[in-house]
């Protein structure tokens, strides 16, 4: 639907396992029934008093198991605050890098904290003429990936038909990742890199004419007193990824083990670029090992993006930087509300889309940097359903819009707005795949970091008035440091497995 020329997206916002019962869950509603059995049984046996004490218990309990507290049961948040403390009491959160702590360390073998020490990064083969590529083994969810580095030049300038295309384009890019057999996902990464002058400095020294006007070099020096110290540039990453059960058969057809995949993989990467491309982007830089490893670096470390790109600059960075110097050097137990690694704090949210629907670019106010020295990252993971996940998704989807409007009719109520919304949302979504449509999983996360010494409360109150309005920024206490892999880094981390939205 559009007005005024501008498209707005609906229904972005649907939970992928809706209650059928009440809003619950088969299990919470059957937890319900047990509960109330004991209650029930003492209540015809004529124990009364005793009925009241397991009214009071069990509906506590239930309580527990039903009421929704910011996103989780309010039993599962206990459950995470248990499990939280025990790791801060043990000190099984903390973490220190092994360089600093004097152990030996392989400069090949990364050294991550947390939820990156599942992650592994083996080198593929040459890639064309553009050397070896790192590749990404998430081994906990059994996936293969790569990242690549874009350079884009940003749609804030951009107008309403332009925005639109490019709209349509992520579609039918989406839509060739659901046709491929090997991969399923794509993650887009953008995070602001604050800029203290370094590179610029660098690249001055180097460019600089000893016969230039001194008005020329007066209007430079203001310029770069007014406008250097509070400058910010962009990196965007993508990452693409697919699942072991998808790669192994193809990939022992190449010769096996992580060559045969890598080479598999290779394939697909190579028929991705013209799409990117197709988005705007001006080049795609697939990552090899030093380069994954500056890209872990720099969102642990942001201040470390200007040494390396002046290393680069001068020379001095040419061998780049080994893989086990990626992650931080030092991470304490995370408190409950944010993420402290090395010298910086970290906010982060899971960016919950609105039930009005949005436009293309609404969720560029949350990279809009307010104070120098400040980093925004926004992160979308997508995942494209296979045709036969799509279709007994959207029957399902039918199913259930259909099954809870006419039990309402049948009891003589009229069905409310949202129910119709839900059915005609469901009638569209089947049509559109058995036009040949795919259906995308996603979550989008956002995160906030500045220096430790900063009051990083401030700045995530900002970038939630940034949100307010247009999204619901839902912050995601009690795991912080996993929701800082999801947001800040590029390797493909980040979608959950039982939740999620269906575009």
């Amino acid at each position: 639907m559009s007005t005024n020329n501008v498209r707005i997206y609906r229904g972005l916002a649907r939970r992928e396992h809706a209650g059928w019962i009440m809003g619950l869950t088969p299990l919470q509603a059957l937890t319900c029934i047990v509960l109330a059995v004991p209650v029930l049984w003492t209540v015809s046996a004529g124990q009364f008093l005793t009925a009241l004490i397991l009214a009071t218990i069990c509906g506590f309990v239930a309580c527990l198991v039903v009421v929704p507290v910011r996103g989780r049961p309010a039993f599962r948040w206990l459950a995470h605050l248990v499990l939280h403390q025990l790791g801060v009491l043990f000190g099984w959160s903390r973490w220190q890098s092994k360089a600093a702590s004097g152990l030996p360390v392989d400069p090949d073998e990364p050294d991550l904290p947390g939820v990156l020490q599942r992650v592994s990064f083996p080198d593929g083969p040459v890639f064309k003429d553009r050397g070896r590529i790192a590749l990404i083994h998430d081994t906990g969810d059994g996936r293969w990936g790569a990242t690549a580095r874009l350079t884009h030049t940003g749609v804030g300038m951009l107008s309403n038909e332009q925005c639109e295309r490019l709209a349509s384009r992520l579609g039918n890019l989406l839509l060739s990742i659901g046709h491929r057999d090997v991969i399923d996902r794509m993650s887009l990464l953008v995070r602001t890199v604050p800029d203290d002058g370094t590179e610029y400095t660098v690249w001055r020294s180097k460019h600089e004419v000893d016969q230039a006007p001194p008005l020329a070099r007066q209007a430079a020096d203001e310029l770069d007193r007014t406008i250097g110290a509070v400058s910010v540039r962009h990196e965007i990453f993508v990452t693409i990824s697919g699942t072991e059960d998808a790669l192994r058969k193809p990939a022992a057809a190449a010769g096996g083990g992580t060559e045969g995949r890598a080479r598999v993989l290779y394939r697909v990467l190579e028929g991705l670029e013209d799409p990117l491309k197709a988005l705007g982007a001006d080049s795609v830089e697939w990552l090899s090992g030093s380069g994954l490893a500056e890209a872990i670096r720099t969102g642990f470390n942001p201040d470390s993006s200007a040494v390396l790109r002046a290393g680069h600059l001068t020379g001095d960075g040419q061998q780049g930087l080994p893989k086990a110097a990626a992650g931080p050097t030092e991470a304490p137990s995370p408190p409950r509300r944010r993420y402290d690694h090395d010298a910086y704090s970290t906010v982060s949210y899971s960016v919950l889309m609105p039930e009005a629907g949005t436009v293309f670019g609404s969720l560029s106010p949350l990279l809009a940097v307010k104070t120098a020295g400040e980093r925004r990252c926004l992160a979308i993971h997508y995942e494209v359903m296979d045709a036969r996940r799509a279709s007994r998704a959207v029957q399902n989807y039918r199913f259930r819009a259909g099954v809870l409007r006419d039990y309402k009719s049948s009891k003589g109520f009229s069905a409310s707005a949202s129910d119709e919304r839900e059915a005609s949302g469901a009638r569209a979504q089947e049509k559109a795949v058995a036009a040949g449509h795919s259906i995308v999983r996603y979550a989008a996360a956002s995160a906030v970091t500045v220096p430790a010494h900063w009051n990083v409360e401030d700045h995530a109150a900002r970038l939630e008035n940034d949100a307010a309005g247009r999204f619901r920024l839902l912050r995601l206490d009690l795991a912080q440091d996993s929701a800082f892999v999801a947001a800040c880094l590029p390797v493909g981390v980040g979608l959950p497995r039982a939740r999620g939205g269906l575009l």
